[in-house]
């Protein structure tokens, strides 16, 4: 079990907040807003009504000894930026923050965060990207120009097993999972005898641009 601290419970924060307790984590929520403070009560390991700019009132809450901190100020943009400093200074080991735009990412960058969040931005290119692959069911960016994407398996590679297919050299890209629905069961690294049944939806590696490829498998 790790510990987060999520500062800032609009519907992003609390939701993450939400989340990260019904998986089990420990959750320290914090919010300035006493009703959105009430309503985590039951989704979190406490819940905190206080003014997170204050580097004080985050040490007071122990926030300095988390695990992982995530920031979601809304529109507040001055505060999402100096707590992200107290919680660098605290020496937090990891720190997400959710950015309003373009030039918010840049300042927190320049702090060091760990990670910044664009979710409108990040959102809006899965959405594109899996309108523009109708056989892709989910689309995960890794770096630049490489992904994980869930494929549903094209018909003509049901009964076949991945030695018959051989992505890795048709293709490039690499079978990393297969979820089975029939029966339900995730197969990590699959084996190369591992056959293909038209339930199953293959989690695959590689270029965006080997990926394309197999949009035009029939």
């Amino acid at each position: 079990m790790r510990s987060f601290a999520v500062i800032g419970l609009g519907k992003f924060g609390f939701n993450v907040a939400k989340t990260l307790y019904e998986l089990g984590q420990e959750v320290t929520a914090i919010d300035e807003d006493k009703e959105i403070v009430q309503k985590v009560q039951e989704f979190s390991s406490q819940a905190v009504v206080t003014d997170a700019t204050m580097a004080e009132n985050l040490l007071a809450l122990g926030v300095n000894n988390v695990d992982v901190a995530v920031v979601s100020m809304g529109e507040k943009m001055d505060s999402s930026i100096l707590i992200a400093l107290h919680l660098k200074e605290m020496k937090v080991p990891e720190i997400w923050v959710k950015a309003i735009n373009e030039d918010h990412g840049k300042i927190l960058k320049r702090l060091g965060v760990t990670e910044v969040i664009h979710v409108e931005k990040e959102m809006a290119q899965r959405i594109a990207q899996s309108l523009s692959r109708p056989n892709v069911i989910d689309y995960l960016p890794i770096s630049e120009g490489y992904s994980i994407q869930e494929f549903a398996v094209p018909a003509v590679f049901t009964g076949k097993s991945l030695t018959e297919l051989d992505l890795r050299r048709k293709y490039g890209v690499f079978v990393i999972a297969v979820k089975e629905l029939i029966p339900e069961r995730v197969v990590l690294n699959p084996e190369a005898d591992f056959v293909f049944k038209d339930s199953d939806i293959m989690v695959i590696l590689g270029s965006d641009l080997d990926l394309d490829k197999l949009k035009t498998v029939k």
